[in-house]
């Protein structure tokens, strides 16, 4: 497939090398310039985020939430056929305090309509590093699930595929409405956890709970856990509350 990127943190840079090798036809952008791209370890084609959108099948969106704001327009160039994936999570300290999401609304469901199209969430409830060093072959005991949620299924079923590509197995968390549960806060969230183990980390979500939750981690984080602390932190806390 034809993949595009917008980001290349860590998330959307190991997406560009795990696509790549997986044989897609990658390019991938930075929203303010492509000289932005110059020493990042990415794979597939740097290009402006203008030529990101073009002539493509997927349009993966691994920037901040706070940005989606400033893209609209990039966007409003994309073709109605191409799927477009949010991997984004919503941080008040990083992305300052967006009204509609402290009042409740559903974090991907705000960014469908800051961009003016439907999303598929997928890819957000992984660590960088749980998704650069920890996928493994389909059929692989205690294989590492992604959690997808979206309101078209045909599309889910590609980027379910995507994931399994990857090296990740996909359970299906319901429809875009529902794709808070596995936000921070949830204990679906960062916590390494098998396809029924986060079937079952979904259904015990508390939306109520998962702001207080997701901040007593900020709180708790210091910087020099290692990615093992951190999974831990996250399972203690986020389990705890659920």
């Amino acid at each position: 497939m034809k993949i595009g990127i917008i980001g290349a943190g860590p998330i959307g840079a190991t997406l560009s090398h795990k696509l790549v090798n997986s044989g897609h036809d990658v390019k991938i952008a930075d929203v303010r310039s492509v000289d932005r791209l110059k020493d990042k370890n990415i794979s597939g084609k740097a290009v402006e985020v203008e030529d990101v959108v073009t002539n493509i099948d997927v349009l993966i969106l691994s920037i901040p939430t706070k940005v989606m704001t400033d893209i609209k327009d990039v966007i409003s160039k994309v073709e109605d056929k191409v799927i477009i994936v949010d991997t984004s999570n919503y941080y008040p300290f990083r992305d300052h305090k967006i009204a509609a999401i402290e009042d409740g609304e559903v974090e991907s469901e705000w960014v469908s309509q800051q961009i003016g199209r439907d999303v598929v969430k997928a890819f957000n409830n992984l660590l960088a590093y749980t998704l650069a060093e920890k996928g493994s072959p389909q059929g692989t005991d205690n294989r590492i699930a992604i959690g997808i949620s979206g309101n078209n299924d045909a599309e889910k079923d590609i980027i379910k595929q995507l994931i399994n590509e990857v090296g990740f197995d996909a359970v299906d968390n319901g429809k875009l409405s529902d794709s808070w549960k596995q936000q921070p806060g949830t204990p679906a969230y960062c916590t390494e956890l098998t396809k029924s183990e986060l079937a079952t980390a979904l259904e015990k979500a508390n939306k109520q709970k998962a702001p207080q939750l997701r901040d007593e981690i900020m709180k708790n984080f210091t910087p020099d856990f290692t990615h093992d602390d951190t999974v831990n932190l996250n399972r203690k806390i986020y389990n705890a509350g659920s």
